[in-house]
């Protein structure tokens, strides 16, 4: 089915069950599922999923978000890092919702490289400061 779907038709359908409940313990959690669909193009439509990203990265529900940086957001930056960079900066100097997302990103591709990663540590070492003032 993910192969058939355009990234548009993957992002809509994730769009009409967010933000959703997560699923009961145990059980497949559709919000998931339909996220890792949209994750599916990360390598060939990333303004389309950074949009997605974008949109939900900052959303009051903690599991949400954790879907969101770990499906999308670190996959954006393994492999389109130089792209997404600048924006996630925009969106952690708006919103402590996005700074947590980008908190439970882990590094691959090119967001490992040193120059990258340190980048990625400063904004957040930056942002911590700011939070605790």
């Amino acid at each position: 089915m993910i192969n058939e779907m355009t990234v548009n038709e993957a992002i809509r359908r994730a769009n009409e069950i967010l933000p959703g409940r997560p699923a009961p313990d145990g059980q497949e959690d559709p919000r998931w599922q339909a996220i890792i669909a949209v994750g599916e193009f990360v390598r060939t439509e990333p303004e389309a999923v950074w949009k997605f990203v974008e949109r939900w990265g900052k959303h009051a529900n903690e599991d949400l978000r954790t879907a969101i940086a770990t499906c999308l957001l670190e996959h954006l930056f393994e492999y389109h890092f130089d792209l997404i960079f600048p924006r996630v900066e925009r969106q952690v100097s708006r919103s402590a919702r996005f700074t947590e997302t980008l908190r439970l990103c882990w590094k691959f591709g090119q967001a490992k490289k040193p120059r990258n990663a340190a980048r990625i540590d400063r904004l957040l070492k930056e942002r911590h400061k700011l939070t605790r003032r």
